[in-house]
């Protein structure tokens, strides 16, 4: 009994070993089909991308927003610590022996005594009033300590350590700086818990929209796709279009998104701008540069291609399709 012949690779659909640039030239047609099956339907693309944009634009604000209080701690020069202030008729003794046991005292990195002497010197100097503040009968300016903490000293010693400067005699105010450190980093570990919470439910959201998306037009090719599992189609064959409309409403969501973050940065500037410079800073928003834009343009397509894998492998797998 004699063999069958060996079918011939042109016999084969598609061809087992396809000559060289045309598994190229295929993903070129497909894409181009896929590009025009989007273009044509401008409507539906236009809302799958706005609602992919919003759900990849709000933890890229969150993300933005991170940064810059990152950025905010970071940029402050000093560490936590307090200022004394004495009354002006305390006996600079006093000022004398509260700077020494503060200086003593645990978590305490540094301690400067500025007399009234020093003050209206450096008030003088800086200011340029120096021969105006000479032509006082008095020295109005009080005996000043500033403690500065170490770096690993808690909010709770520096409450500590304030209240007790402020019992101790002849003292009129005792003003805490850096507290708000603390309360910076709390608010920036919460928005990081608030970013990967919203990154990780609207992330699923994005997949969804790709999936629903991407489901539709395998119901628009549904007799198409059958006549191609008919003739022995691969399941690369069948799923690689569907796989480049995920990427292409990905991408597409992706690149609105960093749109919708740049406008709003845009109309928030102006108030921003006009709170720093109360302070006496200037606004210098960081984040948001060329690696952030291509970082939103690769996660839309990647959450867009899995939201397509998804479709294409639930839908198929129901019609008793190939896949």
């Amino acid at each position: 009994m004699t063999k069958p012949p060996r079918p011939r690779p042109t016999d084969i659909w598609p061809p087992e070993r396809p000559p060289w640039g045309a598994a190229w030239r295929s993903h070129w047609r497909v894409a181009g089909e896929s590009v025009g099956y989007v273009t044509r339907r401008l409507g539906y693309t236009m809302l799958a991308w706005t609602l992919i944009a919003v759900a990849i634009a709000l933890p890229a604000g969150l993300y933005l927003l991170d940064v810059n209080l990152r950025r905010a701690a970071g940029g402050w020069e000093g560490a936590a610590g307090f200022s004394v202030y004495f009354s002006p008729v305390a006996h600079p003794e006093v000022s004398a022996a509260l700077a020494q046991q503060l200086a003593a005292a645990p978590n305490v990195e540094r301690v400067r005594l500025i007399t009234p002497a020093e003050a209206i010197a450096e008030l003088g100097g800086r200011a340029g009033i120096a021969d105006a503040l000479d032509a006082l009968d008095a020295n109005p300016l009080p005996a000043t300590i500033r403690a500065t903490l170490t770096a690993d000293a808690s909010a709770a010693a520096l409450d500590e350590l304030a209240a007790q400067a402020a019992a101790a005699e002849g003292v009129q105010d005792v003003v805490a700086e850096g507290v708000w450190l603390e309360r910076l980093a709390a608010i920036r570990q919460l928005v990081q818990r608030l970013e990967w919470l919203v990154a990780a439910m609207f992330g699923v959201g994005v997949v969804l929209v790709s999936s629903a998306s991407v489901r539709l037009a395998i119901e628009s090719k549904l007799a198409e796709l059958q006549v191609l599992a008919l003739v022995g189609a691969s399941r690369r064959a069948i799923r690689r279009p569907f796989l480049y409309l995920g990427a292409i409403y990905g991408a597409g969501g992706g690149l609105l998104a960093a749109m919708i973050v740049a406008a709003g940065l845009v109309w928030l500037d102006p108030p921003l701008r006009r709170l720093f410079e109360s302070y006496g800073g200037t606004l210098q928003v960081a984040g948001f540069d060329a690696k952030f834009a291509a970082a939103l343009l690769a996660s839309g397509m990647v959450l867009g291609v899995l939201g397509a894998v998804f479709a294409v492998r639930l839908r198929l797998r129901r019609l008793a399709m190939v896949t």
